[in-house]
């Protein structure tokens, strides 16, 4: 292998190593954004009733009332 080929492959290897950082760098922070939409829009529901939290879990509790004269 000749001085210049080593070359070119050094500095490729190099612009790849980079490359590869930024990308990496990219995706962080578009995870981190994503998340932080994420936490906004939980923060941002509105919290149910203690009734309403009863009544998914379970819907059959009170729901009919048996009355014999």
């Amino acid at each position: 292998m000749d001085i210049a080929s080593l070359s070119m492959s050094m500095s490729q290897s190099k612009t790849m190593g980079e490359v590869s950082t930024l990308m990496l760098a990219k995706s962080l922070d578009t995870a981190n954004s994503m998340a932080a939409g994420e936490i906004n829009m939980i923060n941002s529901a509105p919290s149910p009733s203690a009734a309403a939290m009863e009544n998914s879990v379970n819907p059959a509790v009170g729901s009919n009332i048996d009355i014999y004269l």
